[in-house]
Order: C-alpha cells, then sequence, then structure tokens
C-alpha cells in the first residue's frame, strides 16, 4: 500500500472531541504524493474521454455499454485499487481509493455502477473470502470480466437489515443451501453476474453468501423507475429455491452482521468522496454558467446574491473535502507497515476502518446534505434553465437525493454517530465520561471558564472550535444524566447531539487544513472560507444544543445550563458579506473549485 506523506499518528475514533489536534498530524489534499496525483489524473482523462461523452447512451440504458465502461476502467486499474495485487487488484491505500471515487463522481449514474462493484460487490469476498472463493472470483472481478452486486435491502427490510426475510435451508444433498426471498433496490442487479446476498440460515442465523447470476432459481426483476441516477441498473433480485453450493457461504454462518456493518463502513467514507467531487463539479457548472447568463445588462454572477451562493457552495465543498481526506489519513495511519500478506490481513484493514466508524457515519451524512445544498443551490443560480433537462445541474439535482438514503439513511447515521460514540464510552474504549464530568465540574466553578484567550493566526477560529467541542460534551453529558440508558430511545435528542458532533468535525478539519495552509503561505483564501463557515456552524450548533438542553433538563438546571451555553457560544462576528463576495470572486476568476486563491 502507498505511505501517506503527512505525519498522521494513530488515535482513537471519536477522540477528535477530547483531544486537541496539530494542524501538522492531520492529512490533507495538499498531502497527496505525486503518484495519487497521477491516478486522479487518469481517473478524470478516463471519465472525460470515455464516459462523459455517452451520457445519454447510459441514462437509456444502451445494452452492454455500461459494462463495457467499466471494463475500461478496470484495466486502467481503477476498479481493483483496493485489491490485493495476487488477485489482480493495485492494493492501494484508502485515501487513493477515495481520490478515485471522487474523481468518478462527474457522473452519478456511472459513479454508482463502479462503486457498487469496485466496493460492495468485490470487499465482501476481499475481506472475508476464503482462499479458495478470491482465487475463483477476484481476479475475474478486478477484469471486469464479472460484475459484482450487494443483496442487502428487502421490501420489509431496509435501514433495518437483520429483519430480513430471506431464508436459506440446507439441501437434503447436504451439498447446496435452497435460497427463497426478494432483495429490492439492487445497484447493477441488472448486469451484475455475481452478488453477496444475505438470508437467514433456517430462518434465523443471518448469513451472507456469494451467488451467481446463473446458479438455478436466480433472476433480475424489472428496472426500477428512479428519480435519478437513471442510467445505472436497479432492480429486485428474485430467489427461487435458488441452489447455492455450502463451499460459497461467505464468512461464518450467523454472522452476516459483521461482513454488511464492515462493508458499510468502507462503503460510507467513499460516498462521502463522491458527494465531495459531485460539490466541486456542480460549483464549476454554476460559475460558468452564472458568468455567461445576463441579466440587466450585466452577468448574474456581479450580483450580490449570486455571488453569495458561489461563495457558500465553495465554502462547503472545502469543508467537507477537508473531512473526507482527514478520516482518509486517519484510516491509513492504522494501516502504517500494513501489508496483504501478513496474518489476518483482512481484519486488520477492517479493524481500521471500524475504528472510524462514528468519522464514517459522520461523513456520510454530512457530504450528502452538502452536495444537496450545492445541487439545490445550483438549480437556483440556473433559474428556468435549471429545471430543464438539457442543463447537467437538473440531472445532478435528481441524482444527488439518492445519498441521503444510501448507505444507511441519514436518520440511521445520526442515530449512530453519538450511540457508538456513547457504547465506546461505557466500554472504557474512549474516555467521554470522565470528559463531560470535567467540563461539567470546571462550568461550575466560575463564570471564566470558556472565557480563554487566542493569539495568531485563526486565533478567534481556533476557540470557537474549541467551544464547539465544549458544547457537545455539555450537551451529550446533560442528556445522559437525565436519560441514563434510556437515552437510546430518545431519537431526536441522539440526533441534535450528533448534529452538533458533525459540525464540530467540520469546523476542526477545516480550521487544521487551513492552518497547514497559512504555515506555508497559501492560506489566504481558505481562511475566508474557514472564518465564515466556523462562525456559522457556531450558530447552528447553538440552535442545535438548546434544543438538547432543553429536551434534557428544566427549571434552574435548564437556566444554568443556557447559561454555560452562552458563554461557550459567543463570538466576534466577521463581516461574512464581504468575505462572501471575495471568496466568489476568486471563484469566478478561476471557474471552478479552488483552494489556494
Amino acid at each position: 500500500m502507498a505511505t501517506i506523506t503527512a505525519a498522521v499518528p494513530k488515535v482513537k475514533g471519536g477522540s477528535f472531541l477530547i483531544e486537541s489536534t496539530s494542524p501538522d498530524h492531520v492529512f490533507t489534499p495538499e498531502d497527496f504524493t505525486e503518484e495519487q496525483r497521477q491516478i486522479a489524473a487518469t481517473t478524470d482523462q478516463f471519465m472525460e474521454q470515455e464516459v462523459l461523452p455517452r451520457i445519454e447512451e447510459i441514462e437509456h440504458h444502451e445494452p452492454g455499454l455500461s459494462v463495457s465502461l467499466l471494463r475500461k476502467a478496470a484495466e486502467l486499474g481503477l476498479v481493483a485499487a483496493a485489491v490485493p495485487e495476487k488477485f489482480g487488484g493495485l492494493e492501494m491505500d484508502k485515501v487513493t481509493v477515495l481520490l478515485v471515487a471522487e474523481h468518478i463522481s462527474k457522473y452519478a449514474s456511472f459513479s454508482s455502477t463502479f462503486s457498487a462493484h469496485s466496493g460492495i460487490g468485490m470487499l465482501p469476498i476481499v475481506f472475508f473470502g476464503t482462499e479458495a472463493q478470491k482465487q475463483k472470483y477476484l481476479p475475474r472481478l478486478a477484469t471486469g470480466e464479472l460484475v459484482g452486486a450487494y443483496c442487502l435491502s428487502e421490501a420489509h427490510a431496509g435501514s433495518d437489515a437483520l429483519a430480513a426475510r430471506t431464508r436459506a435451508d440446507l439441501d437434503a444433498d447436504g451439498k447446496h443451501y435452497l435460497l427463497n426471498g426478494e432483495k429490492m433496490w439492487i445497484t447493477n442487479g441488472g448486469w451484475a453476474d455475481v452478488f453477496t446476498v444475505f438470508a437467514k440460515v433456517g430462518g434465523e442465523k443471518f448469513t451472507a453468501f456469494i451467488v451467481e447470476r446463473n446458479f438455478p432459481g436466480v433472476r433480475p426483476g424489472a428496472e426500477e423507475k428512479k428519480m435519478g441516477i437513471k442510467g445505472s441498473s436497479t432492480c429486485p433480485i428474485i430467489l427461487e429455491n435458488a441452489r447455492v453450493p455450502v463451499e460459497n457461504v461467505l464468512g461464518e454462518i450467523g454472522r452476516g452482521h459483521i461482513i454488511a456493518f464492515n462493508i458499510l463502513n468502507v462503503g460510507r467514507i467513499k460516498l462521502g468522496a463522491a458527494c465531495a467531487g459531485g460539490a466541486k463539479n456542480v460549483l464549476a457548472v454554476s460559475t460558468k454558467y452564472a458568468k455567461e447568463r445576463r441579466a440587466f445588462g450585466k452577468s448574474i454572477a456581479e450580483f450580490g446574491l449570486i455571488q453569495h451562493k458561489l461563495a457558500e457552495m465553495a465554502i462547503r465543498a472545502y469543508v467537507g473535502e477537508s473531512m473526507v481526506y482527514r478520516t482518509g489519513g486517519l484510516i491509513d495511519a492504522h494501516l502504517t507497515g500494513f501489508n496483504w500478506d501478513q496474518p489476518d490481513a483482512a481484519s486488520t484493514v477492517l479493524k481500521a476502518v471500524e475504528e472510524f466508524a462514528v468519522e464514517c457515519s459522520i461523513i456520510k451524512v454530512y457530504l450528502s446534505e452538502i452536495l444537496d445544498y450545492v445541487v439545490d443551490e445550483g438549480v437556483q443560480i440556473h433559474g428556468g434553465y435549471g429545471f430543464h433537462q438539457d442543463y447537467a445541474v437538473e440531472r445532478a439535482y435528481r441524482d444527488s437525493r439518492i445519498n441521503r438514503i444510501f448507505e444507511g439513511t441519514n436518520e440511521i447515521n445520526r442515530l449512530l454517530i453519538t450511540g457508538m460514540l456513547l457504547k465506546r464510552a461505557a466500554k472504557g474504549h474512549l474516555p467521554l465520561i470522565p470528559a463531560a464530568q470535567s467540563l461539567l465540574n470546571e462550568v461550575l466553578a466560575g463564570p471564566s471558564f470558556g472565557e480563554e484567550s487566542e493569539d495568531g493566526p485563526l486565533a478567534a477560529e481556533r476557540k470557537i472550535t474549541t467551544n464547539a467541542k465544549k458544547i457537545a460534551l455539555l450537551s451529550a453529558g446533560v442528556a445522559f444524566q437525565r436519560f441514563m440508558t434510556d437515552l437510546e430511545n430518545q431519537q431526536e435528542v441522539l440526533a441534535g447531539i450528533s448534529d452538533i458532533i458533525m459540525e464540530t468535525y467540520a469546523m476542526e478539519s477545516a480550521l487544521l487544513r487551513t492552518q497547514k495552509l497559512v504555515e506555508t503561505g497559501r492560506g489566504a483564501h481558505a481562511s475566508d472560507l474557514t472564518a465564515v463557515f466556523v462562525r456559522d456552524a457556531m450558530g447552528r450548533i447553538e440552535a442545535s444544543a438548546r434544543n438538547v438542553l432543553a429536551a434534557s433538563s428544566d427549571g434552574d438546571a435548564l437556566r444554568a445550563n443556557l447559561t454555560f451555553l452562552r458563554r461557550f457560544t459567543k463570538f466576534d462576528p466577521v463581516n461574512a458579506v464581504a468575505l462572501r463576495r471575495r471568496i466568489a470572486g476568486r471563484v469566478i476568476e478561476a471557474e471552478k473549485y479552488i483552494v489556494h486563491g
């Protein structure tokens, strides 16, 4: 695997809430190696030359086209970036895999096809397959000779995957399982050759199976009529006494949930990378249109409200990109010195990803919502033309919506973010409870708490970010004291705490990256982006914290908690109008997303 260049230490997932991080200890896009930049350029070239000119044919499912493009991507090594070399892959690090996902995102339908094959289609076998299963399937999946898909969801078991009704019963011959059921919303379902299918052995033991399309009793249903990603294949997979050899059980019987949840962690961060790429693409398209479109005698890019939109799109793209690659660097730091020939190699990778399951969920939610914001504003900038199918932004708007449902809905992930942190705290894996208790003790000590002064570049932004962490701890601590073990049933409270945590991670990721850029003398544009963002994010944090505290305390206790909150949310405003105009001016001049303005 490639080596990250930044000196990223091994840290515990979720520790960003209770520890300070040096800017030198985060991975940022400025740390990409030359090899990584070349892979990104190769991916861009492939999309520009092979995929984008064929969008209309792909949207109308020209027979064999998407599969042939997948095979061309495989020839370039893009499909099997995360697969071990001995099975035909490039065994690249997570940052490089994220880069490929970002740059494939120039067209969402093909991105879905690509990701369903290269990610959830192949990785279950990479991580959980026997040596024989890997030898049989991975080389052909790596070249695109076979196309992969992942069959987890059912009509009555979407977010609650363990409620699946698909059964697997051992045949009388003892050599096959008979699978019966119907899997829904299967990306690549219409043209995949190999499926990872989840079923309950004997109706009880949730288990994964490798199922081939040509096995008796396996057939795809009709293509779904979708709002977006129309060029991808999405259909049910119907299993009627499907005969699956016993040697095609993937992993252990009754342990299918381990496969399902680990693969989703990987999928969530890759989806975030794709959303980051999509946001940057829509910003470029919208900026170009705004410069060309004239109204009242001048380009609409000269109008303040259009500049506000372009600036905010750029701000969110910067923040999202910073979050994605920071997290990729954290995972890779846990894999320093790793190679696929070592014992328990697959479990080593999975443990590294699982360590940052909270961050993966944060990225999934935050980036999908960033992209939804960006495409919405992109349509608004285009006006009536944004509602017309002749313009790329219309398709981007429709395509974006699925991301808040993919890889676990954003609602489920909001519950997971706080839930996983509290479980780690309860097990002593992360000292959140002592940190929250220490904070509560200190705020009771007097009004000076939270008034610490900062100096130097980005001093105000550092203080706001530090206080955001305190608000997260305060909110979680008060909620836990009020509800104790019943907190897991207080979904609105959990989601509110998660919103605070997500904004905090976003703030800090942008801030740390900007600090690194300032140290190199290239941080003027990033400083403007960050100055606006952290203040707006603090406003959102305050609103969420008020809701959490009001749901978790009342009377004198609530009034005291709100007093503490006010201490932490105090900051001096900046002239956000002027800063956004400056940000927009640089973006308009470049006609694309930029960082070093």
